[in-house]
């Protein structure tokens, strides 16, 4: 989809030279899903304290890895 942008232009260059071999498009898009993916993580932070959980820690930690 073509959109027009007013873009902070230090911030582009500033992506733009973490993310060598990329187009714009590419380090806009990658900004986008990773602003969406830490909205998300968020988003668990206001579950703290609302879940209760019932098991052993100890007895879950003794397990093997190949169980």
């Amino acid at each position: 989809m073509r959109t027009t942008l007013n873009l902070d232009t230090a911030a582009l260059d500033s992506a733009m030279k973490t993310a060598p071999g990329k187009t714009k498009t590419d380090v806009i898009n990658e900004a986008l899903r990773e602003y969406a993916r830490k909205r998300r993580l968020l988003g668990f932070l206001e579950l703290e304290g609302t879940l209760s959980w019932e098991g052993d820690l100890d007895e879950l930690r003794k397990r093997s890895l190949d169980s």
